[in-house]
């Protein structure tokens, strides 16, 4: 299986563009084999790989987004918050989406502007937590109140300096990619219920307060029909209850394709999509209104690669087992929402990629592949209802890499790293040019300890 192939393959009925470098991982990275080996080289094993070129060509894609009057790309930074991450990203033009006020500051110290960080939260502030919220609007911090509890806390400051803050809508409809990161339907609690948009237009205009910023997030993975339907509902909630606003968000969830039975949301389509109807808009209202989009996974999931090392292989009755030195600790999203992964095994000379999921090499062999965290879940393919699947694959020896693509996004952030006692891993940037720069050490022992006191 060496060398060059064109054209085609076919999973599932349906055709995909096949990977015609069987040194790469894949047809849309530029990451390939000699590279995996020469990282686990430097940094051991298991170690992130985030792929510069493939980050700053999907920042691209979502600015070219068509639009009617202006469009901003706010960068949901919860998906991955690695300073050098978020420089490169805001580099490229797209300003923040901050999930709690600790990551508005974390992003401040990688020298974004407050002015370029939207703040939509869960939390509650009050005392010091206030105070620096407080301190942090006037230098230009943006906010979406989305409770009134938030919204009564920060009114009467809001007016007093001439601030407008956004408000998130929920709006009882909403889709992801597992019930649990479905944001908008009435299972969950994230924004301002729309049977409460007129209290909250009344408690702000006690004050004088005029929302012009209207967002709303249905969900991660969202279905495209749905992101649709959630246009059309925004702009009647806009066009019913808030006169003086200027942006609407759409909210991220754009969906990616992870693997290659999957198909990517069509941003341009969707673009499309919004463009007329925010035209029809200004053709009813005379209001022009510039659209946000906050897009996570969608920029940075498939940049990203987990390097791990099979380390041993073991059979049951029902499926041959490969372990490796990463697992849940590393990615969480296969036991936390049932999600797939690629994976891809490149030999250990970092000569070949042994097989990929993107071309088919796999002979006869299949097997789970599985971590070393005591959790029978510890696996990287699981079934949503959580058994563990085995993966056609070619059969690896001891010593070869295992690497688990996709993990871009929500894998970093959100990893238990610290479960079992194991060591929270480092990050590495596989630069345009053919880099590989460290941008996270590896954790050590006793760095997990440091905060432990014995009485």
């Amino acid at each position: 299986m060496d060398g060059l192939r064109l054209g085609y393959i076919e999973r599932n009925g349906l055709e995909y563009l096949e990977n015609t470098d069987l040194s790469k991982l894949n047809n849309f990275s530029a990451l390939n084999a000699e590279a995996v080996a020469q990282a686990a080289g430097l940094f051991g094993t298991p170690v992130y790989i985030y792929d510069e070129g493939l980050i700053l060509r999907k920042c691209r894609q979502c600015l070219d987004i068509p639009n009617a009057y202006g469009v901003s790309v706010r960068y949901a930074m919860k998906a991955n918050s690695n300073r050098n991450l978020l420089r490169l990203i805001t580099s490229a033009g797209l300003h923040l989406d901050a999930s709690s006020l600790n990551e508005a500051v974390r992003a401040h110290m990688a020298g974004v502007p407050y002015d370029s960080i939207m703040l939509t939260t869960q939390e509650v502030y009050a005392g010091p937590e206030m105070s620096r919220l407080q301190e942090l609007l006037l230098e230009g911090l943006k906010y979406n109140v989305c409770s009134l509890r938030q919204l009564s806390l920060i009114r009467d400051f809001a007016a007093d300096n001439g601030l407008a803050p956004g408000i998130r809508i929920h709006p009882g409809i909403g889709s992801g990619e597992s019930a649990t990161r479905n944001t908008g339907d009435d299972y969950a609690c994230f924004g301002i219920h729309l049977s409460d948009v007129d209290e909250a237009v009344g408690i702000a205009g006690e004050r004088g307060l005029k929302f012009r910023h209207i967002h709303e997030h249905i969900g991660s993975g969202a279905d495209s029909g749905m992101w649709r339907q959630n246009i059309d509902l925004e702009l009647s909630i806009i066009g019913k209850y808030f006169p003086d606003a200027g942006t609407v968000c759409f909210g991220g969830g754009l969906k990616e394709a992870r693997m290659p039975d999957e198909a990517p949301a069509d941003i341009c389509l969707l673009g499309s999509y919004a463009k007329e109807k925010i035209i029809e808009f200004f053709d009813k209202t005379g209001r022009k209104l510039h659209v946000e989009i906050e897009p996570g996974t969608y920029i940075v999931a498939n940049s990203g690669y987990v390097v791990t090392r099979v380390i041993d292989k073991k059979s049951t009755s029902r499926s041959n087992f490969i372990v490796t030195d990463g697992g849940m600790e590393i990615n969480a999203r296969p036991l936390l929402y049932g999600s797939r992964h690629p994976v891809y095994i490149v030999s250990s000379d970092g000569k070949r990629v042994r097989y990929s999921d993107f071309h088919d090499t796999c002979g006869d062999y299949s097997a789970v592949v599985a971590g070393k965290c005591c959790e029978s879940g510890d696996c990287q393919t699981l079934a949503p209802e959580g058994h563990s699947v085995p993966r056609a694959m070619a059969e690896p020896d001891i010593g070869d890499f295992a690497v688990i693509g996709g993990a871009g996004a929500y894998c970093s952030s959100m990893a238990p790293f610290n479960y079992n006692s194991h060591t929270q891993i480092p990050e590495a940037l596989y630069t345009s040019d053919g880099d590989l720069k460290l941008i996270r050490r590896r954790q050590t022992l006793a760095q997990i300890l440091e905060n432990e006191i014995d009485i």
